[in-house]
Parts: C-alpha cells; sequence; structure tokens
C-alpha cells in the first residue's frame, strides 16, 4: 500500500533512529492514514485519508 493521503498527497517522512552511543540508522515517518468512505467529486468512494485532512474538514465522511 503506498502511504498517501487521498486529499492532500501527504506521505512518508524520513529520518534517523539515533542510539544511546549515537549510531544512526534510517527511519520513515508514516502518516496517520484511516481508510474510509469519502465523497469526492460528487462520488462515494473508499480511500485512505490522513487525520489532519478529517480534523480540518478537507474530507467529509459518508455514512
Amino acid at each position: 500500500m503506498a502511504r498517501v493521503c487521498a486529499i492532500c498527497g501527504k506521505g512518508p517522512q524520513f529520518g534517523h533512529n539515533i542510539s544511546h552511543s549515537h549510531r544512526v540508522t534510517k527511519r520513515r515517518f508514516n502518516p496517520n492514514l484511516q481508510k474510509m468512505r469519502i465523497q469526492q467529486a460528487g462520488k462515494v468512494r473508499r480511500a485512505y485519508v490522513c487525520t489532519r485532512c478529517l480534523r480540518s474538514g478537507r474530507a467529509q465522511k459518508v455514512f
């Protein structure tokens, strides 16, 4: 699954794990995506939406 929001296009960001001895390894910060039914362009469809889009009202949840 591509971890990308269907509304804003937010995807994973990258950073480092830093241990106590300061060894640095790469890590990935995934966005908080929720699979839900949304209304987009007049149609109802299932999509992965980030929680920021849900909170701000950019995605309308359909029941």
